[in-house]
């Protein structure tokens, strides 16, 4: 049995050169190349017959979140540049209200450049909808490696999604090395986003076009979407040496009842696209054992810790179980949709739950992603990877697709 808390990061290490990382996406989302990986046997096709793949009448499930423009640039008097990178909304703490905020709002941020910015309030000009806006920002406090940053602006006509909109940058992943371009403001979102609040892309997502969603629909494949904003975290390296040592940043979920009544409906078995997809399904099963002995905890109360799925006096329930409690817990609440948080870590020694097929993109050497991928395919990504990287497939968040079936 794999002990997964002492799993050494430096296993999961394979060389990536860097012409193999994708600095831009094909013309046509597409015709990327899909690895096909089923049951230890490895092959190839285009995106585009991805349906020709997938058993009819399955569940396919989506992460619709949308990325937000989030670094936004001051200057100082004395020239120096300053980025603020959103984080999190700290108040208002709801990510819809948070973007209709008028005048003031709360964030938790990356400060760049920080040595030149010791106190006081930085602000700018800038044109929103036609209208002047002054945008003044000052820092309130530290929080571990972010800063609670305090944003004021003086028009009440004017929202935070309308400035977003209007000045803020996207912020592409780091390892494309390069700066961010008006083509990503598409490129850069799936055709199905529509929730704000994510600082990087659910990538797994790029490659799909409505004519590959409608053919899934014309081979009977049902589609449900969650949410998970994606945080910054998901570029965070694994530094230590045993993965019990690295900790999992929390991301907010939101999952509608008829997407749990779908799931039921399919015996809680789903293909998940993309990893924030699949932390977001198999929390939901944690998220049910929890209410099992419990019915009467809180929506935040329901938040899954890095490491619960590994403890060994979980009680023993079907995956349908689970979610026949979360299905319970949200009308005895009257709630249409779970709004909560999850650390969930997937690693080797993970027993997944709910997802059968995985659609993901190629991960970074020694992440936390490679680990979900180990766990899902038993171990043999090592099988994967070679083979991706001996037929020139194209790896991370613009690169090519695989549909991995254990």
């Amino acid at each position: 049995m794999i002990d997964t808390k002492h799993i050494r990061i430096k296993d999961y290490h394979y060389e990536l050169p860097d012409e193999r990382v994708a600095k831009y996406p094909l013309p046509q989302r597409d015709q990327s190349k899909l690895l096909v990986y089923r049951h230890g046997e490895v092959g190839e096709d285009c995106f585009c017959h991805l349906p020709d793949h997938l058993p009819q009448g399955a569940l396919m499930v989506f992460n619709n979140t949308k990325v937000i423009q989030a670094r936004l640039h001051f200057r100082k008097d004395t020239g120096a540049l300053i980025e603020v990178f959103l984080l999190e909304p700290f108040a208002p703490a709801d990510y819809e209200q948070m973007f209709q905020s008028r005048c003031h709002c709360e964030w938790l941020c990356l400060v760049g450049n920080l040595k030149k910015w010791k106190e006081g309030t930085l602000s700018r000009e800038m044109t929103v909808n036609g209208r002047n806006v002054v945008l003044k920002t000052s820092r309130l406090e530290t929080r571990a490696t972010s800063h609670l940053v305090a944003f004021d602006w003086d028009d009440a006509d004017v929202t935070l999604a309308d400035i977003l909109d209007a000045v803020g940058e996207l912020p592409i992943p780091p390892y494309l090395n390069r700066e961010s371009q008006e083509s990503d403001k598409v490129t850069y979102q799936t055709v199905y986003s529509k929730i704000k609040g994510s600082v990087a892309a659910p990538t797994a997502g790029l490659h799909f076009t409505e004519k590959v969603l409608a053919e899934l629909d014309q081979h009977g494949i049902e589609r449900e979407e969650l949410t998970l904003h994606v945080g910054a975290g998901t570029f965070k390296p694994v530094k230590s040496e045993e993965i019990e040592g690295h900790t999992m940043h929390t991301e907010y979920i939101c999952v509608k009842r008829q997407t749990i009544e779908k799931l039921i409906a399919h015996g809680g078995k789903a293909i998940a696209v993309g990893t924030t997809s699949v932390r977001t399904l198999e929390s939901l099963y944690y998220m049910g054992l929890r209410l099992h002995g419990n019915p009467m905890l809180s929506e935040e109360e329901l938040h899954v810790e890095q490491w619960e799925p590994y403890r060994e006096d979980l009680p023993r329930l079907s995956t349908v179980d689970a979610l026949q409690e979360v299905l319970a817990f949200l009308d005895r609440n009257g709630l249409p949709s779970l709004h909560s948080s999850t650390q969930i870590i997937i690693a080797p020694g993970y027993e997944y739950k709910i997802v059968q097929m995985l659609v993901t993109n190629f991960h970074q050497p020694q992440s936390t992603l490679l680990l979900l991928v180990s766990a899902f395919v038993h171990g043999d990504w090592k099988k994967i990877y070679e083979y991706a990287l001996a037929h020139d497939f194209r790896f991370l968040s613009y690169g090519d697709s695989s549909l991995l079936i254990p």
